[in-house]
């Protein structure tokens, strides 16, 4: 009997050590730390989703070289990220520029706050388009049109909320002027096609799941709405330039030629609190899998190393500019 309870006794503080051992984060072949890391995106069907997922397995992947083991996370989106970046609830998060820009400067969202003076910047990746999708029924012809309408804005904690009330500003439109919704982009299909929504605003690269759905309803037929005399938006918000939406991406809407509109760009951001090599990390897998990367989705496909140092408003974090040097990107 007491050879057993030793037994067990020895048994159980192997079991203890071996718990405290792998809770620190030691591996079995050498004893090096593994670090967990989050990347906040935005929802499933969006383009942030899998953008997040594709970096996290190009980092996963050399996870024993890296110490690193990186999650993705679905999100409210760019305003949500950088705030939990700026907590220290994520390591990174993906943003629109604008919001990036925004946070910098300490406006809107961060009016009351100021400067968020510990953001930075790693890379820009695909353009978003401010794309406004409406029910051909409605007689949406134009953003004035919006008017007396039932139109989806975004949900809270979004850049295409921000961005869509820019939009409307410029245009004219107050928000009283329209049945303003703040639903999640995924909900929007469904709603536009039962008759609850006349619109939806989506900042979004294409071609976008959610829209394809919308465009591809039974009950509706769908059409882009023209985004306008944005020159003044364009001036006072540098973030902004002019696009268009292919709508050859779309073949089921009512347009048959690519509309006019407005966009900003894709950015990953971070925090000037989290460690060099970390960041050093993220970059250089992003940057050397960029083939790769620009075969997961067709809003990568023209991705180029100089196209994702642009629009990036935040200092870049030392990690990143350290991979930039050595690949000679810095300029």
């Amino acid at each position: 009997m007491r050879r057993n309870a030793a037994l067990w006794m020895g048994l159980g503080v192997l079991a203890a050590s071996v718990t405290a051992w792998t809770a620190a984060g030691c591996s079995r072949d050498g004893g090096k730390k593994q670090r967990f890391v989050t990347i906040g995106t935005g929802g499933v069907t969006g383009v942030y989703y899998p953008a997040g997922g594709v970096i996290a397995k190009f980092v996963n992947r050399k996870t024993d070289a890296y110490g690193i083991r990186m999650s993705v996370q679905s999100t409210g989106g760019s305003v949500f990220n950088i705030n939990a970046v700026l907590a220290g609830d994520l390591e990174f998060g993906i943003a629109q520029s604008d919001k990036q820009y925004q946070a910098m400067k300490g406006q809107a969202e961060w009016a009351d706050r100021g400067p968020q003076t510990d953001l930075r910047a790693v890379c820009s990746l695909h353009p978003e388009l401010i794309t406004l999708v409406a029910a051909d029924d409605a007689g949406i012809r134009t953003l004035a049109d919006l008017k007396g309408k039932t139109v989806n804005l975004g949900n809270p904690g979004s850049g295409q909320r921000g961005n869509a009330m820019d939009v409307l500003k410029a245009a004219g439109v107050k928000l009283d002027d329209i049945r303003a919704e703040g639903l999640k982009a995924s909900e929007c299909p469904d709603e536009l096609q039962n008759g609850r929504l006349d619109a939806f605003f989506y900042t979004v690269g294409h071609p976008n799941g959610a829209i394809t759905q919308a465009t591809a309803g039974l009950r509706r037929k769908v059409r882009f709405v023209p985004i306008t005399g944005m020159d003044e938006l364009i001036a006072a918000s540098p973030y902004y330039a002019v696009a268009s939406v292919p709508v050859a991406l779309y073949p089921k809407a009512v347009n048959t030629e690519d509309v006019p509109t407005v966009g900003v760009m894709t950015t990953v951001v971070t925090s000037a609190r989290v460690s060099d090599d970390v960041v050093y990390a993220v970059t250089r897998e992003i940057f050397e899998n960029l083939d790769e990367l620009k075969s997961q989705h067709p809003a990568f496909a023209r991705l180029t190393a100089e196209s994702m140092r642009k629009g990036l408003s935040a200092p870049i974090h030392p990690g990143a500019m350290k991979y930039f040097k050595e690949a000679g990107l810095e300029n």
